[in-house]
């Protein structure tokens, strides 16, 4: 049973835990003891471990506080993708472009951090708003995906490049054995159609055709909403929304499979 985290009303003069991040109570430092003994690391700058797990609903309830993970999750997004085409690269070295593309982004799709989040304990560990609290925060995927890549953004700044390239491939463990056949085989519109779209353009138009604009950021830190536009060579081929860049970006490309359906279709 994951007991929700209790925070104290304010940080007393001379916390060590300072930027406007409350100190933890017992469960939640056990919570986090456990989480870097998974992760085999000890934050030398705790208050970085702390901000990789804020979710920023807290910031809702508190606003005195500074940061949520947001920031972190944008860098350690960026790391995941470069620790996994680096050793995609090296590992398969007879497939093409295409291929790899594939198992990078079964590797990197949310379903699959999230787990990978729950294998180390960060359900226990995050620190979350009330509302978000009691709407069952602690197992949403969305939720254990962005603090997952917030985890590894922060893990890069506390260590070093090496550092963080050897612990995210331990815990991604063996490429080829962490992606299922089936699940490899198998990319419908529905489970990867950014995967799909670029499967589709990249033939006939090479891999850089394609490009994700973001038209708008609206809302509140805690309650974001995306914009986003995917273009061919300037064209726009489908917009769409959602609570995170990732999101509206699958959106786009679901709506751009869509259109290039109906131009495929002769007029009767």
């Amino acid at each position: 049973m994951i007991v929700p985290v209790r925070f104290a009303s304010r940080p007393s003069p001379g916390s060590p835990h300072i930027l406007g991040f409350f100190p933890v109570d017992q469960t939640n430092e056990q919570a986090l003891e456990l989480l870097q003994e998974r992760l085999t690391h000890r934050f030398r700058n705790r208050e970085l471990l702390e901000r990789a797990l804020t979710h920023p609903s807290l910031l809702q309830d508190h606003p005195e506080l500074t940061e949520s993970n947001q920031r972190l999750e944008f860098l350690g997004d960026a790391v995941l993708q470069f620790v996994l085409t680096q050793e995609l690269f090296a590992r398969f070295p007879d497939e093409r472009e295409g291929q790899l593309s594939k198992r990078r982004s079964v590797l990197t799709r949310g379903s699959f951090l999230a787990g990978l989040a729950r294998r180390i304990g960060i359900p226990a560990a995050l620190r979350l708003g009330m509302s978000e609290e009691t709407t069952g925060g602690r197992e949403k995927a969305a939720a254990l995906e962005d603090a997952f890549e917030a985890l590894m953004g922060a893990l890069y700044l506390d260590t070093d490049q090496a550092t963080t390239r050897t612990i995210i491939l331990s815990l991604f463990g063996d490429l080829g054995a962490s992606m299922p056949s089936a699940e490899a085989d198998s990319y419908s519109a529905h489970e990867n159609p950014k995967g799909l779209l670029q499967e589709r353009i990249q033939p006939q138009h090479g891999n850089g055709a394609l490009h994700y604009e973001i038209l708008a950021v609206t809302g509140e830190d805690h309650n974001r909403q995306y914009e986003v536009a995917v273009l061919l060579r300037g064209e726009r081929l489908g917009t769409g929304t959602g609570s995170s860049k990732k999101t509206a970006e699958t959106a786009a490309a679901r709506m751009a499979l869509a259109e290039l359906d109906r131009r495929a279709t002769p007029a009767s």
